[in-house]
């Protein structure tokens, strides 16, 4: 990534939107727990489980609903902007915090 990039820590419990990012990837560390990245790609649905340590990026235009069961703490990089509910998205329900980032540390 070139430019700016808003580094979020975030604990992230239950399911989040499906939606997309234009014109940007998103990049997943996950640090504890196991976080699932549902993905609608040409060839059709699936998800891809990440424990701890593991790393993923979501690329850009990709459909994607990430989720964690049990709960996830994660590290996300992305430009400076990039909203948590991407360009294009599904309803946005009240427990999402739509955003385009907090300070890390908060």
């Amino acid at each position: 990534m070139q430019g700016r990039r808003t580094d979020r820590r975030t604990r992230r419990a239950g399911e989040h939107v499906w939606h997309v990012h234009d014109d940007t990837d998103e990049f997943f560390l996950v640090l504890d727990g196991e976080l699932h990245i549902s993905l609608r790609e040409p060839a059709g649905e699936r998800t891809v489980l990440l424990p701890q340590g593991a790393v993923f990026t979501v690329p850009r235009g990709t459909e994607h609903r990430p989720y964690a069961p049990s709960g996830a703490a994660i590290l996300m990089f992305e430009p400076a902007g990039t909203s948590t509910v991407g360009d294009r998205h599904d309803e946005i329900p009240d427990h999402l915090d739509a955003t385009t980032g907090h300070a890390l540390g908060t």
